[in-house]
């Protein structure tokens, strides 16, 4: 098995393993970011380059260095590879100018955005962009085309990493939307004003990275942080049946697919990966509809985290253990020794 070390941490992966999926072996900080790539999406990957990540070492048989960043989620990894992502000054740099060229005609409308608060690029962009940008043209704009009932498009927000036009083909029987146009002008549409109608289209919403198309359904009834997500399942005769279901109070406002570590649609019990079909996410939004299993884990980095169960249960039973134990050393008040705001260095005795 070829050996490869990723930011000093080395690891053997199986034959035609990629950087990008040797670094998700890891974990942790050295797993590059990706917009594109979708493990469960077949030739998905190669046009977003956030991944990008420095060879230092080709291989053992030839140790000589990639001469320019390489895109993680294309490039197979080489016996005695070795590879800098967070520890490299100039991937960082790179990165950040990836994202700069992300965000120059995305327009910040985060605060009516559906996709705020789970938007991949909102991560992107606070944990690998520059803080301001400079750009100061007009950003790229759009018509607005109607593609379905349940499936809302804002082309203004899309960022081609071509997920979508991936899961029509791979899911779904006759797809009729794609990528049009060439260069600053492709666009996502439609083939001759078509509307997206199938069994699972409702998969390109959860796999869009940004807010580019939402669910109609759920259009600006609720923020995810004030939600309540809830694991569930139930008897479908046409997906696996493995859902989330995202609660305000006792009414179920979206359903949705279970997601991974990383973002992606999570493998269902039988280990195959749970899409699930329209019916399931648009027609089936009532608690009697499905057998409850329980609170769904949410990343305790993610904002819809925050005031939510885990985090409370974990402060609560935080704030227990403190008052239960013991005080440490001497207390002190403001004013006492180094506190005494009237000290200058030099001068305590």
């Amino acid at each position: 098995m070829p050996k490869v070390t990723i930011d000093d941490i080395t690891i053997d992966v199986p034959e035609g393993t990629t950087i990008l999926q040797a670094a998700r072996m890891i974990g942790g900080e050295v797993v590059p970011p990706a917009m594109c790539y979708y493990s469960k999406l077949k030739t998905s990957g190669g046009y977003c380059r956030t991944c990008i990540v420095k060879v230092e070492q080709g291989s053992a048989k030839d140790p000589r260095p990639i001469p320019k960043p390489v895109a993680s989620c294309r490039t197979n990894v080489m016996d005695g590879m070795v590879v800098r992502n967070i520890t490299s000054p100039e991937v960082l740099e790179a990165r950040a100018g990836v994202v700069e060229f992300l965000l120059i005609n995305h327009p910040l409308d985060c605060p009516i955005c559906d996709q705020a608060g789970e938007c991949d690029l909102q991560d992107l962009s606070y944990g690998h962009g520059d803080e301001f940008s400079r750009y100061e043209f007009k950003r790229r704009e759009f018509e607005k085309i109607d593609i379905g009932s349940k499936v809302q498009l804002h082309m203004t927000r899309c960022i081609l990493c071509y997920r979508c036009v991936k899961v029509a083909d791979q899911l779904t029987d006759g797809r009729v939307h794609g990528v049009i146009n060439r260069g600053d002008v492709s666009e996502i549409s439609t083939y001759i004003e078509n509307v997206i109608e199938n069994d699972f289209s409702g998969n390109v919403i959860d796999v869009c990275p940004v807010g580019a198309l939402t669910d109609k359904t759920f259009r600006f009834k609720s923020r995810v942080w004030y939600t309540k997500p809830v694991d569930a399942h139930r008897d479908c005769k046409h997906c696996c049946g493995e859902v989330r279901l995202w609660y305000k109070g006792d009414e179920v406002l979206r359903v949705t697919t279970r997601r991974d570590q990383f973002g992606e649609v999570k493998d269902t019990t039988t280990g195959k990966p749970g899409w699930i079909c329209n019916e399931c996410r648009f027609d089936k939004k009532e608690t009697k509809d499905w057998i409850i299993e329980g609170l769904a884990h949410i990343n305790p980095h993610s904002v819809i985290s925050a005031n939510h169960y885990e985090s409370l249960k974990a402060l609560k039973a935080t704030v227990s253990r403190q008052l239960k134990a013991a005080p440490h050393g001497t207390k002190v008040t403001l004013g006492n020794g180094a506190l005494d705001p009237n000290n200058q260095p030099g001068t305590q005795k």
